[in-house]
């Protein structure tokens, strides 16, 4: 008889796990709260949908559990990953060492997925929401408000807390937190920044390249370069979303935070010294409101001159050896008090969740419940933009599949 296993939740990681258990046998159900599985998918890549990466390394994924990531993901690398949409249908093209579906369309990487579901005859129950999970004699109750289910093994995929109108509002903690796991603190990440100063209202709209060094009390705990989007209440962009997870557990954790944005990455602080006094001495005559035309924004270069406390109307000749050390500092080093993150609402993920000391790297299964198993965001992973949060779905989502299948061997 085949292996009943009933997976919690239909977004990217319970598709792959849904896939990987019939083909090896289960027979598979989709509990999915939504009204239809895969949802998220169609938002990732900016519609675009960038399902993997081919620059791989431990570096870009995150947790408590430091080492545990990377032993997944080893199992299921992006080359698996490239070759299961192969199949699938997918011709991929990359940028940037990013995957994407050749069309450009995120919804043909969903549309791929659901045909296999089919073609699998796995059940999809939509608009079902599980109020408990529990152990009877060695066998699974899955508790929905209509009707109760049973199970050889449970795949908990309810993914996070993060942009909750796509479905994710974090009840698949509690699943977990009631079977005895450890919820390490869930927050945005992925997300936009808010900072204490007043002048990021004169700011917004503003895009530059620059780098982010983000200090938790006053040491450096992350850093990322590329185009910073500077917005009426605080800052934004790639550079900005690699190193927020840092910001918001340090902010959960009552540690000040500040970034650091250098607005001329592309030189030291030497060589830019030595440019600025290029530049005065070519124009002399020059009022500083118009110093850094052709340089810095315009918006930026009069908060920068207003830091750096100099006037508007002063000639860049007049200016004296103290203010030419002020006017770099605040250009290379432009310091700025981070508040609090956006919301889970503006969050792409979410750092935190089911502690992966209790979970076995090999199969995914829980070390403290038999034949349960964990996949995608619910776990306490994290990646960096790029595709790397899909490759977690999709080698977590892999692994649970072929464990609960195979849980009796």
């Amino acid at each position: 008889m085949k292996r009943q296993i009933f997976i919690i939740g239909g977004g990217p990681a319970g598709m792959m796990a849904a896939i990987t258990a019939a083909r090896n046998g289960a027979a598979v159900t989709i509990l999915e709260h939504n009204d239809r599985i895969g949802k998220k998918i169609l938002s990732t890549g900016n519609g675009r949908c960038n399902f993997t990466n081919m620059n791989q390394s431990s570096k870009y994924y995150r947790s408590d559990n430091k080492g545990f990531p990377w032993k997944v993901i080893e199992k299921f690398p992006f080359k698996d990953t490239l070759a299961f949409f192969e199949e699938l249908g997918i011709y991929a093209k990359e940028k940037n060492g990013g995957l994407y579906p050749f069309s450009e369309q995120a919804s043909a990487v969903l549309d791929v997925l659901r045909m296999e579901i089919e073609r699998l005859h796995i059940p999809a129950i939509t608009g079902e929401n599980v109020c408990d999970l529990k152990v009877v004699k060695k066998e699974f109750q899955i508790v929905c408000k209509n009707n109760t289910y049973k199970a050889d093994a449970v795949i908990l995929a309810a993914g996070s807390k993060a942009s909750s109108k796509l479905g994710s509002d974090g009840s698949g903690y509690l699943l977990a937190k009631k079977l005895g796991h450890r919820i390490v603190p869930v927050v945005p990440a992925l997300v936009q920044l808010k900072c204490k100063e007043s002048f990021y209202k004169a700011l917004a709209g503003v895009r530059l390249q620059g780098k982010v060094c983000l200090l938790v009390n006053g040491k450096e705990v992350s850093s990322d370069a590329g185009e910073i989007q500077l917005t009426a209440y605080g800052i934004s962009g790639i550079p900005v979303f690699q190193v927020s997870r840092f910001a918001s557990r340090a902010i959960y954790e009552k540690k000040r935070v500040e970034a650091v944005l250098d607005f001329m990455p592309s030189f030291s602080e030497k060589e830019f010294s030595d440019y600025i006094y290029r530049r005065i001495e070519l124009r002399p005559e020059k009022n500083m409101e118009d110093f850094f035309t052709g340089m810095l924004n315009k918006k930026v270069a009069q908060v920068v001159l207003k830091i750096a406390n100099i006037r508007n109307t002063q000639k860049s000749g007049t200016l004296g050896e103290n203010e030419i050390i002020r006017l770099v500092k605040t250009v290379k080093e432009f310091r700025t008090e981070v508040t609090e993150a956006n919301s889970f609402e503006q969050a792409q993920v979410c750092a935190g969740g089911v502690d992966t000391k209790d979970i076995s790297s090999k199969t995914m299964e829980s070390l403290l419940v038999k034949n349960l198993y964990f996949a995608g965001e619910i776990v306490d992973v994290d990646g960096i933009c790029g595709g790397y949060n899909l490759q977690w779905a999709w080698s977590s989502g892999y692994l649970a599949g072929k464990g609960a299948a195979h849980a009796e061997n």
